[in-house]
């Protein structure tokens, strides 16, 4: 893998009823190998809708997705996904989740075993890898989430609000752990938040989307994850930079919120 480029990429969705609604417009990026990407908009402004484009899962309408040198035209192992909720299977324990990727690409057991105890060791779940799915906190199952993504060893590393339903504590825990899997694993990681403050401290490049079209608005070269990794979340917050920035991408995202309500009340 060299990057992933998004190409020019619009999607529009047919209604059933007629019509239709221009989810995203002439979207382009140019994500070099390695990078962390958060991205950030108003509700409606296509951030899933692109995500899932990345993932394979959704066929643009114009443009396309390109990872090295192939096309995006499906789902597949090297562009891994972790979903909010974190879709494991209740029925296994931890680390048969974990290992199921690689089980079903016919890895020899022994193989997998060791990758299992790797990845219960970076995710923090070393003793738990007989417990089943549902003896676990919400924090403890989407360190499961990531370490079953990591088990593909996917280039790519797709994330979807997967912070978003974590109680405060476990969430800055939660963002740690990113940090660290980013810098351990040198892989390339886009996630989508609406939180402002998980957006400045998990991009070292953070994407403003607008809404109706979706678009990119603005983009922003941050410090903020570099210096979070193996670092107090905390501390970092409190960097001279932090609360400009959180209050300028806050105003932004009002503003837009805003002229949404504008249109709605005047349709």
């Amino acid at each position: 893998m060299s990057g992933l480029i998004v190409d020019d990429v619009s999607m529009t969705f047919e209604l059933p009823g007629g019509g239709n609604v221009e989810a995203l417009k002439n979207i382009k990026l140019d994500i070099k190998e390695g990078e962390l990407i958060s991205v950030l908009g108003p509700s409606g402004c296509g951030k899933t809708t692109l995500l899932n484009i990345l993932a394979g899962f959704l066929a643009p309408t114009g443009g396309e997705i390109m990872l090295g040198e192939h096309r995006v035209i499906g789902p597949s192992s090297e562009r891994g996904m972790v979903f909010q909720q974190g879709a494991l299977f209740e029925w296994m324990n931890v680390s048969k989740n974990i290992g199921f990727g690689p089980k079903m690409k016919g890895t020899p057991q022994a193989e997998i075993n060791n990758r299992v105890t790797e990845l219960l060791d970076i995710v923090g779940l070393q003793e738990f890898g007989q417990k089943m799915i549902y003896e676990l906190s919400g924090g403890m199952q989407q360190r499961v989430a990531l370490a079953r993504c990591l088990a593909n060893d996917p280039d790519v590393i797709l994330m979807d609000e997967p912070l978003g339903a974590l109680d405060a504590l476990t969430r800055e825990k939660m963002q740690s752990l990113v940090l660290d899997i980013w810098k351990k694993t040198g892989k390339t990681i886009i996630l989508i938040t609406h939180s402002v403050e998980e957006a400045l401290l998990l991009g070292e490049r953070l994407i403003v989307m607008a809404p109706r079209p979706g678009r990119i608005h603005k983009q922003y070269y941050l410090p903020f994850a570099e210096l979070g990794v193996g670092a107090d979340l905390r501390v970092v917050k409190q960097h001279e930079d932090f609360g400009p920035k959180r209050d300028e991408i806050l105003n932004m995202i009002w503003d837009m919120e805003e002229e949404i309500m504008g249109r709605t009340e005047s349709a």
